[in-house]
């Protein structure tokens, strides 16, 4: 079974159909584990919120949304777990906490990152962090 850390930029597209929604799709199916730390809840949370306070959603499906989001097949870990590989991310590559969260989770697990957030996937695949992550950094349309 082949193992993803996907992070929120990838999570929102399973509900809301926009650029990448298919490729991000494809990563629902059998034969993957997904993975993400806890944070992913509340940053799928905010990007609901933002689009609420621009139009995009009504309350109502921003709401059904986070619903269904228990539902997906997400195996959530605790940040806690995270915290020492976190820092050393965020303080020796210059990346947020935000994403070191995620880079540790797909480190520590031997698994691929997933992206849909182009300024994170460049800084990674450019930055010396490539060499923590190998060649387990993937955009959202080559990860399936």
């Amino acid at each position: 079974m082949r193992r993803f850390v996907v992070d929120a930029s990838v999570a929102i597209k399973w509900f809301v159909p926009e650029v990448h929604h298919e490729a991000a799709r494809r990563l629902l199916r059998e034969g993957f584990e997904l993975l993400s730390p806890d944070l992913v809840r509340a940053e799928v949370g905010n990007v609901l919120w933002k689009k609420w306070r621009r139009g995009e959603l009504s309350a109502g499906e921003a709401v059904a949304i986070l619903r269904d989001f228990g539902r997906f097949p997400l195996r959530i870990r605790t940040s806690a777990s995270l915290v020492e590989g976190t820092w050393t991310v965020a303080e020796r590559f210059g990346r947020s906490f935000y994403d070191g969260l995620y880079v540790a989770l797909a480190v520590e697990t031997e698994s691929s990152l997933v992206t849909a957030d182009l300024r994170l996937y460049n800084a990674l695949r450019d930055d010396a962090l490539a060499d923590a992550l190998a060649d387990n950094l993937l955009w959202v349309e080559e990860a399936s």
